[in-house]
């Protein structure tokens, strides 16, 4: 697509207020593919106004209403599938059939299931002498990520056009082509002037901005546990709703029972989908010490077949620092037995398929989100210490368990400290509550708990 030089405030493409701009970068070429505005707080402030003015009708309107423009704007992606699918290909460099399969397909099926929820939730309620009211919350500031670029627009402002709340998005300026994809669609699919708005910009210029307008009532973040913290502590200042998706650190625990080459080759599939850039990854490996060595020596194998199946990192940044952690992983102790720090192409962000072995729970590739294609396979002693290793970082926002029984990862699953859990290689449900404990967010994205996050209850008592 083509990318607009202005940006989508009150229901039409407006000139920035300033005339910096943004440079969007296809990472497996580095070539510059668009330029698109770098609003500022005086944007920021526009988009808000019309936010605000919007709202007042939004509220009301009628749910089966809101339900039938989150419908045909679920139509419109899916007319729009194949372009969306490009230009995701384009500027984050994920391989075409991965943006076809996942990027285009996922927020699809997640816009239609707010169009159900919109047309099918109680907003309104009887409890004993009291009428309960759930309400929208108001303006929301959506601030999104690049890893999963529609996907995470979607899963904001989705919830919150069904709510009834009206919405202003900050996409990251790694790949705003396909916010401005998005707020086409929004447009093509009838939304009034103002209910959707979209300012491209720099996170600490328009991303700020949006979170400390005092006319913004929820801030809806998604990105690093470190911008969650000023974001958390912005809006606490204000007493304003924060809901925080951050980081992740996710074990996958095999228990001895389990199907080992089934649960290390999935393992690995997981981790290096959508080149490491998956907050969710399983990028902690539990294996019992019996089964260690095989385990390694699988997930090495499984880890060189994807040696040319995966795209680029997102930026030249990202590809620095994930090599850095490969660095220090093996600095550290850890053994590398796929992949490794060299670059394995000439031009574009490209990192080796990377496994480490011998890694030790207080190591820093065991404990911190590196975000690319980096496996850590770690041994425990018995079930308890499993426990105890999988529980053992700050973060907490999703992980797997296999065995063979159900019943047994089950069972080890209810003791991990953890928002999702997959068992024995559970499908994704886009209906199921995603989100995490400790400093992984406060919240839940998708289904009803989703819905959730954007309306606030009213008691009439009688």
């Amino acid at each position: 697509m083509k990318a607009h030089d202005g940006l989508y405030i009150d229901g039409a493409w407006r000139p920035a207020a300033g005339r910096d701009v943004i440079e969007v970068v296809n990472p497996a070429d580095e070539q510059v593919i668009g330029r698109v505005p770098a609003g500022d707080a005086l944007d920021v402030d526009t988009a808000v106004r019309a936010a605000r003015a919007a709202l007042a009708c939004w509220a009301v309107t009628p749910p089966a209403e809101r339900a039938a423009r989150l419908t045909a704007l679920r139509d419109v992606l899916v007319a729009r599938k194949d372009e969306i699918a490009e230009t995701v290909t384009a500027e984050l460099g994920s391989p075409l059939p991965f943006s076809q399969a996942v990027h285009a397909s996922v927020p699809i099926a997640v816009a239609g299931s707010y169009a159900e929820l919109a047309a099918a939730h109680t907003f309104e309620e009887k409890v004993g002498n009291s009428t309960v009211l759930h309400e929208p919350v108001g303006v929301v500031a959506a601030i999104t990520p690049w890893n999963y670029p529609l996907h995470q627009i979607v899963a904001k402002a989705a919830p919150a056009l069904a709510a009834g709340c009206t919405v202003v998005l900050k996409p990251a300026e790694d790949t705003p082509l396909t916010a401005q994809l998005f707020a086409e669609a929004v447009h093509e699919a009838g939304f009034p002037p103002g209910v959707f708005n979209l300012v491209t910009g720099l996170g600490p210029v328009a991303g700020q901005a949006l979170a400390e307008h005092p006319d913004v009532d929820l801030v809806s973040f998604t990105g690093s546990t470190a911008v969650g913290r000023r974001i958390g502590a912005t809006a606490g200042a204000a007493v304003k709703k924060v809901a925080l998706e951050l980081g992740g650190k996710s074990a996958n625990v095999i228990l001895p029972s389990a199907d080992l080459a089934k649960a290390v080759n999935v393992g690995v599939a997981n981790v290096m989908s959508n080149s490491g850039q998956t907050c969710s990854a399983w990028t902690r490996m539990l294996v019992h010490r019996d089964q260690y060595d095989e385990a390694v020596e699988l997930a090495a194998a499984a880890a060189a077949k994807y040696g040319d199946r995966i795209g680029p990192v997102v930026n030249a940044g990202q590809r620095a620092r994930v090599l850095g952690y490969i660095e220090k992983g093996v600095a550290e102790g850890a053994r590398l037995v796929a992949g490794g720090p060299g670059a394995p192409r000439e031009r574009g962000y490209f990192v080796s398929p990377t496994v480490l072995a011998d890694v030790t729970p207080e190591m820093t590739v065991a404990q911190e989100e590196i975000f690319g294609p980096v496996l850590s396979v770690l041994r425990y002693e018995d079930e308890e210490d499993a426990l105890r290793i999988a529980n053992g970082t700050v973060y907490g926002l999703a992980g797997a368990v296999w065995a063979g029984e159900e019943s047994e990862a089950v069972a080890f699953a209810r003791r991990m400290d953890t928002g999702q859990v997959d068992i024995n290689g559970g499908r994704f449900n886009p209906l199921a509550p995603f989100g995490g404990y400790k400093q992984s967010g406060v919240g839940r994205e998708l289904g009803s708990h989703g819905l959730a996050e954007y309306l606030q209850t009213k008691s009439l008592q009688f």
